[in-house]
């Protein structure tokens, strides 16, 4: 029965990361798309080949995921809370995704875990969500708008004298790489969330010792989350590309730039689980108030903040739901 229910929790874990990976394209790609640096799906296939070269760098966040958020109890109702907590956050990816709202796949979560654990009467550890979850939740957009708009700014001042058609060529070649970057750094830091919930799991069932990652977790992982983000996200995409500000190559550039370098401080400095989403919308907002404030569709830029706001409790509400049906399931069951 135990080992039954952890090839499930794999599974759906997997799933989750399929659709973290599809919901999360617009992530990466979004803004080189919208500028014509590349075409959807040249930019799909290096999102995808740059989410499972990013997945193999590192697994501090999964660490983080997996021991760091809720102390759930061993055996069969141990899984069944981590169960939930992944349809919980399966749940919500696809709601916002009908919705073509960029939340966080990652707040999606954490809220499912935390949810599930307070419906099984289980231990969160608030120091840890505060710590690693919610002042980085703060944190992460505020210093991505303010430093994108930096950025912006210093290459607006740097250009300032070159000739529009070249400076705008060069831009488009360069966001190449800057969407490249930012691929990278969503497979680092989303696929180790679907990791740290696996090994969860494995603890939970008694296979495994400590919360090292397993290859063939972080492979499975990697690959999900490829594959997601090979199959698109259409809306996600045209949200961020299109309907908050018009971008331009420099602005594109400059937000992609901002955006994997805040990836990359969180993920190797701090082992913070922080969201991809975030931090490339509140870039996108950063480098369009350089050009003028009224640029920014703030209306849009309102709906996505009341996204992000809500997915934590939405996810932990649904968390807590599939946990009691799961656990009157199991019950039933046995």
């Amino acid at each position: 029965m135990e080992l039954a229910v952890i090839v499930v929790v794999v599974v759906t874990a997997l799933v989750f990361d399929y659709t973290n990976g599809f919901h999360d394209a617009a992530n990466a790609i979004a803004t080189s798309v919208a500028t014509r640096a590349l075409t959807p799906r040249a930019a799909l296939l290096m999102a995808a080949v740059m989410n499972l070269i990013g997945a193999f760098l590192g697994t501090e966040v999964a660490a983080t995921v997996g021991s760091g958020i809720i102390d759930p109890p061993q055996g069969i109702g141990g899984l069944v809370v981590v169960l939930a907590a992944i349809l919980g956050a399966i749940t919500w990816n696809l709601v916002t995704w009908r919705l073509g709202l960029p939340s966080s796949s990652s707040h999606a979560l954490i809220g499912g875990l935390v949810g599930a654990a307070l419906a099984a009467a289980g231990t969160v550890q608030w120091d840890g969500v505060v710590d690693k979850v919610i002042i980085p939740m703060v944190l992460s957009p505020v210093v991505g708008f303010v430093l994108a708009g930096l950025l912006m700014t210093a290459v607006l001042w740097v250009f300032r004298h070159g000739r529009p058609r070249r400076v705008t060529t060069g831009f488009r070649h360069a966001q190449t790489v800057s969407a490249a970057a930012m691929a990278l750094g969503h497979g680092l830091q989303d696929a180790q969330k679907t990791m740290g919930v696996i090994v969860l799991a494995l603890v939970i069932g008694g296979y495994h010792q400590g919360f090292e990652v397993p290859w063939w977790v972080v492979l499975l992982s990697a690959g999900a989350l490829s594959l997601g983000t090979y199959s698109g996200g259409w809306r996600i995409m045209r949200t961020l590309g299109r309907r908050i500000i018009d971008l331009d190559p420099p602005r594109g550039f400059a937000a992609e730039t901002t955006a994997s370098a805040v990836l990359y401080t969180t993920a190797f400095a701090f082992s913070a689980p922080i969201s991809t989403t975030q931090t490339i919308t509140a870039s996108i907002l950063g480098v369009g108030a350089t050009r003028r404030l009224s640029a920014v569709r703030w209306n849009v830029a309102g709906n996505i903040a009341i996204a992000w706001v809500l997915t934590l409790p939405a996810a932990a509400a649904v968390g807590a739901l599939a946990f009691w049906l799961l656990h009157w399931l199991v019950g039933a069951a046995g």
